[in-house]
């Protein structure tokens, strides 16, 4: 059996319960996917990026849903061990990606004002436009379970704000465009383990800018939710659980003041009205 065929089985088999229903539950749960949708799979040459291309390629195998796929590729500016590493894994994995170049590791690479954000808006941006250009109506990212529960956690401790990473998104740069994420209920550590049960040696943090200063970056400060969350895990298994249900459950009667959009609503205004 060829390599990649072994590893689309496992997907199905061995880690069905785990990505595979995970994956499919994202889908189906917040209607990621509509019949005639082209959907842009986002690959950054990570490992969750990879196996959520392979999950897709699944999907439209024996999916129920009319869609199209294009496997897109940014090269923002790797180094040629990484750019080749990414092609090597594609060949593995029997996806057949199209990659287009940016320079936006030059352009932020001496930005010292929050650089990460700005390379990540860049690069939607660019991913955007090329998923347009192929005819798209929508770009999948790869990110998992994990990065949702450490984005709450940074807004509140770094932003001041209750916020998350929602599953999709409409573009307000790019009419008619949508953004969404499959592995939302897919845990990290599952991907690490679907990766290295497959013998897959996948591309890690290529950023000039993180290499050259961590600390500044938002990495660094993901990071650090990450080792507090397994810290807090030690104690309560279901901690990270928690913190998602906590934005799914939101008690707008127990909170000070919330806007959404332009409207801002401050506990004070319900609460002279109720004394009237």
């Amino acid at each position: 059996m060829e390599k990649f065929k072994e590893i689309e089985r496992t997907i199905i088999t061995k880690y069905r319960k785990d990505i595979w229903n995970k994956f499919t539950k994202g889908i189906t749960e917040y209607d990621m996917i509509q019949d005639g949708d082209k959907i842009a799979v986002c690959i950054s040459g990570g490992k969750d990026s990879m196996l959520m291309a392979k999950c897709f390629q699944e999907l439209k195998r024996h999916g129920k849903n009319n869609f199209d796929l294009e496997f897109l590729v940014m090269n923002p500016g790797y180094n040629e061990l990484n750019k080749q590493k990414i092609i090597s894994n594609a060949e593995i994995l029997n996806i057949p990606i199209t990659m287009f170049e940016t320079d936006i590791f030059d352009r932020v690479e001496n930005i010292d004002d929050h650089p990460c954000y700005l390379c990540a808006r860049m690069r939607r941006g660019h991913l955007y436009e090329k998923a347009k250009e192929l005819g798209c109506n929508k770009i999948a990212l790869g990110h998992h379970f994990n990065d949702v529960i450490e984005t709450i956690l940074m807004g509140m401790f770094y932003g001041a704000q209750v916020q998350t990473m929602m599953p999709k998104v409409c573009s307000t740069s790019h009419p008619g465009m949508q953004l969404i994420r499959p592995l939302y209920f897919v845990r990290e550590e599952d991907i690490i383990r679907w990766a290295n049960r497959n013998n897959l040696d996948f591309i890690k943090c290529a950023c000039k800018v993180t290499a050259k200063s961590a600390n500044d970056c938002e990495n660094s400060k993901r990071e650090e939710m990450k080792n507090l969350i397994k810290k807090l895990k030690e104690n309560y298994e279901n901690i990270d659980v928690n913190i998602f249900n906590s934005v799914k459950n939101v008690n707008l009667d127990t909170i000070i003041s919330y806007r959404k959009k332009d409207d801002y609503h401050h506990f004070l205004d319900d609460y002279n009205k109720s004394k009237e």
